[in-house]
């Protein structure tokens, strides 16, 4: 009996502060072992945003292994060979992109950007817990497709289907 094939994702943003980095560490965990998921930026914030920190380990997720890194280290020679790449800003969204190593699957899933909330500390940390909620949200719609009886063309469709649907709402 074989194993399941794990799929590698990438999750995009500009500054691979916040967003993108919610989305690995949730995929990461949720995935049960069926994913490896990576984050990136096209300009790197060169540190998590501390609201992205704080509330991933109030969640009791693993926050050690993350880091704001360059998209580019996944471009190059070595890097993990992705199934799926996708971009979670929209200014990320409309950068050309390197190449990606294998022919990964790309789907656009806009959220709000957080990191740019200007407000209270509360009102910050309730914005923080609502866009990690849209993700979660997403991230189990797409951890629950059945990838191996989907054609690439059907999965791609579902892919960007979830990326338009409206982010849900509290």
């Amino acid at each position: 009996m074989t194993d399941p094939k794990k799929f590698n994702v990438l999750f995009l943003c500009t500054g691979n502060s916040a967003r993108s980095v919610m989305a690995e560490s949730i995929l990461n965990r949720e995935g049960l072992g069926r994913f490896q998921a990576y984050s990136a930026g096209s300009h790197p914030a060169g540190r998590l945003n501390p609201y992205t920190v704080d509330l991933l380990r109030r969640n009791n997720y693993p926050v050690e292994q993350l880091r704001s890194k360059d998209w580019e280290e996944f471009a190059r020679p070595g890097a993990p060979e992705l199934d799926f790449v996708f971009t979670v800003c929209d200014k990320a969204a409309g950068e050309v992109c390197p190449v990606w190593p294998g022919q990964p699957m790309t789907a656009h899933w806009g959220f709000p950007d957080p990191a740019t909330f200007e407000g209270s500390e509360a009102e910050t940390r309730a914005i923080f817990a609502e866009v990690f909620r849209q993700i979660y949200t997403r991230i189990t719609l797409f951890i629950a497709l059945p990838m191996q009886s989907l054609d690439r063309l059907s999965l791609q469709k579902r892919l960007d289907d979830l990326g338009k649907a409206p982010a849900p709402t509290a």
